[in-house]
């Protein structure tokens, strides 16, 4: 796909789309998609557009679950396979798996999906990075299948900052079973703990005490205080 505008256009029209809707703080999704020239599969042929929204959408697992933990599922679908779909692609159409996912989830009672990969290694929530922290070590799985969250970036370098060791390895299940804490990392999650995960109580059943450090400065950073970090934030 190729997007007809440069990175430059499109930054400014992210800043433009928050000043006109008055927003102090908001979420920003730009969607570039195909035309309507053909309704087939087939995309060389079609023209590319560019839209892009912003809106305030509070904290997206629930502020009570920012502090508290939510509880998770591991769903029985499988995270799409590197040889079935462009997995580091932030695409629409890989979002049906997130859907599903979520879904079944929610269905059951819980608040977010864990989900494995074709190999039964633990790769992402269904929109989210996954963390899990034992005996003071940070743990995140590697990135076969899961996409390359900024958010994911921003709270490893935080955590080296803190003196934390960060190590990307392939998880299990029941080492997620076993963690001290467990949370997710996005840009609308942004840190959010584990409580429970398939109606194990993980740590003590509440945010940690590395998760809170770890909020704490994401949050530090975001909104200004932190002044190590000014050249993350872009000024409207």
């Amino acid at each position: 796909m190729n997007v007809p505008f440069d990175t430059a256009t499109l930054n400014a029209a992210q800043l433009q789309t928050v000043r006109e809707n008055k927003l102090d703080s908001a979420y920003i999704r730009p969607l570039a998609f195909y035309g309507s020239e053909g309704m087939g599969i087939r995309a060389d042929m079609l023209s590319t557009h560019v839209a892009i929204a912003s809106w305030d959408w509070g904290s997206y697992l629930g502020e009570e679950n920012m502090q508290k933990g939510m509880k998770v599922r591991t769903s029985s679908f499988t995270r799409h396979h590197v040889n079935i779909t462009m997995c580091r692609a932030k695409a629409c159409g890989n979002y049906i798996n997130s859907m599903l996912a979520l879904q079944e989830a929610v269905a059951a009672g819980c608040d977010e999906a864990l989900m494995l990969d074709s190999q039964g290694y633990v790769m992402e929530g269904s929109g989210e990075n996954i963390f899990i922290v034992r005996d003071s070590v940070i743990y995140t799985p590697d990135l076969t299948s899961a996409l390359e969250g900024i958010t994911r970036d921003t709270v490893i370098t935080l955590a080296n900052e803190l003196g934390f060791d960060v190590k990307e390895k392939r998880i299990t299940r029941d080492e997620v079973y076993i963690a001290d804490e467990v949370f997710f990392t996005g840009t609308a999650a942004e840190v959010t703990p584990v409580r429970e995960v398939d109606g194990r109580i993980i740590g003590t059943g509440g945010r940690g005490p590395v998760t809170e450090q770890l909020q704490s400065q994401f949050f530090d950073c975001v909104y200004g205080p932190n002044p190590n970090h000014r050249d993350w934030l872009t000024y409207v």
